[in-house]
């Protein structure tokens, strides 16, 4: 008997323990994120969000994406967001601004994204079996190329849309600006 064939679900290996502690933190930073009302708070918890997915990219021996991963969203998209925080001189402290009071919506509409995007991903992956014992299918030159080749128009996407939040964070701040100066 062999060392894969002892493994299962009911004794996990240092990665799996690894991997579901890392899950843990993750989406409690990202419970976090969502429910805090210090607006800086929430963009640091979310650093902390996206790094734990990069680890778990890491711990799925996925390493190119971990770093695109790091590089992308941890790097552009946080700093775009503080930068853009400080910009428009949002309150450093708590405000009652953050809450909308529309919480019992916002978490059916959640739980209901949460469901569908769980029921896609099984269905579309139920009949998939990776075969374990053949080759990395993780390498950076496999996962380079598909990511390339097929997820190029989102890239260029999310770099448009980043593009737009940056110039709407230096609008707002140049209309606060002005205001100030005319008082």
């Amino acid at each position: 008997m062999t060392l894969a064939a002892t493994n299962g679900f009911l004794s996990p290996t240092g990665v799996e323990i690894a991997f579901l502690l890392v899950g843990i933190v993750t989406l409690g930073a990202a419970v976090v994120t969502v429910t805090t009302k210090q607006l800086v708070h929430a963009a640091l918890w979310l650093v902390v969000a996206l790094g734990g997915i990069a680890v778990e990219y890491l711990l799925l021996t996925a390493e190119f994406i971990a770093w695109v991963q790091v590089l992308i969203y941890v790097g552009s998209v946080v700093v775009l967001l503080l930068f853009g925080l400080m910009l428009t001189k949002a309150p450093i402290g708590r405000s009652p601004d953050a809450d909308s009071g529309n919480r019992p919506a916002a978490l059916a509409v959640a739980v209901a994204a949460a469901a569908a995007l769980i029921w896609v991903v099984v269905d579309a992956f139920r009949t998939t079996w990776i075969d374990l014992d053949g080759p990395a299918q993780g390498s950076t030159k496999v996962s380079g190329s598909i990511l390339f080749r097929h997820w190029v128009l989102p890239f260029e996407a999310l770099s448009v849309l980043l593009l737009a939040a940056l110039v709407g964070a230096i609008v707002l701040s140049r209309r606060d600006r002005e205001r100030e100066g005319n008082n």
